[in-house]
């Protein structure tokens, strides 16, 4: 029987591997998962400590809220204890503060690895960080008190958590810009209307219906789903023609292996 006990719960991150399902929890609903430099290692540990057979990963937030972004103790002069404050990255050199922020990135990275499907089951705020870390994931349902927003041009920053990509490919350039410039709220409706999600449903149908996702997932054999995966995320940078020959050179591996035949 699989045990359920924590591979990691730390820093507001929880996360726990049941067969081929991982479940990773932000765990700190009084401060509605609100974000930190210490969240985002410990998120980036989570995805080092996968086992090797997990196939699906659902990302989700404890309480009211997925997560309201960054924690507001990031805007304050001091900063996080320990930690490189706003103030110590802009006095910084440009390498310094380009290494500081990449390893921050590393935390919404690992959700697009090909050997995995990442889903965000999101519920209330995902707001800033908490937005892109919706958007790190392939798919993504969410509840219909859903709010992403993207306010860090609101703030005179801009949004650096890898979340610019993924927005752009799924609502378009027009879109995107218009939402991040504005940092206003999406709603589930245009949420799922725009592309931004694949599912909305009521509150307390969340759950079950990111449970029936996953079973759909696992149900496909894994080499195809991870084929189908590499096409479907190399082919906006591949030519009509290149894309064909990924699909051959796919379907070649696949008739391969179902035959059992050797390379």
């Amino acid at each position: 029987m699989t045990s359920l006990d924590p591979v990691l719960d730390k820093d507001g991150v929880r996360l726990v591997v049941d067969g081929e399902t991982a479940t990773v929890t932000l765990t700190n609903p009084a401060r509605r998962n609100a974000q930190s430099p210490a969240l985002w290692r410990a998120l980036a540990e989570a995805g080092r400590a996968l086992p090797g057979d997990v196939r699906v990963v659902v990302l989700r937030g404890e309480g009211k809220s997925f997560s309201a972004g960054l924690d507001r103790q990031a805007f304050t002069p001091e900063g996080f204890p320990g930690e490189p404050s706003f103030l110590d990255m802009a006095r910084g050199g440009d390498a310094e503060t380009d290494a500081i922020i990449a390893e921050y990135q590393e935390a919404f990275t690992w959700w697009r690895r090909s050997d995995i499907v990442s889903v965000a089951a999101v519920q209330g705020h995902a707001i800033g960080a908490g937005f892109q870390l919706a958007l790190a994931c392939d798919l993504r349902v969410v509840a219909d008190d859903v709010q992403f927003a993207m306010r860090e041009t609101s703030l005179g920053l801009v949004p650096d958590l890898t979340g610019t990509q993924p927005l752009v490919a799924l609502v378009g350039y027009a879109r995107a810009l218009e939402i991040c410039a504005t940092g206003r709220f999406v709603t589930a409706q245009e949420a799922v209307a725009s592309g931004l999600a694949n599912l909305a449903v009521e509150r307390d149908q969340l759950d079950d219906t990111v449970r029936d996702l996953v079973a759909a997932l696992l149900a496909a054999p894994r080499d195809a789903v991870i084929e189908t995966k590499a096409l479907l995320q190399g082919a906006v940078d591949r030519t009509f023609d290149e894309q064909r020959a990924a699909e051959r050179a796919a379907q070649g591996r696949r008739l391969k292996d179902l035959a059992g035949v050797g390379e």
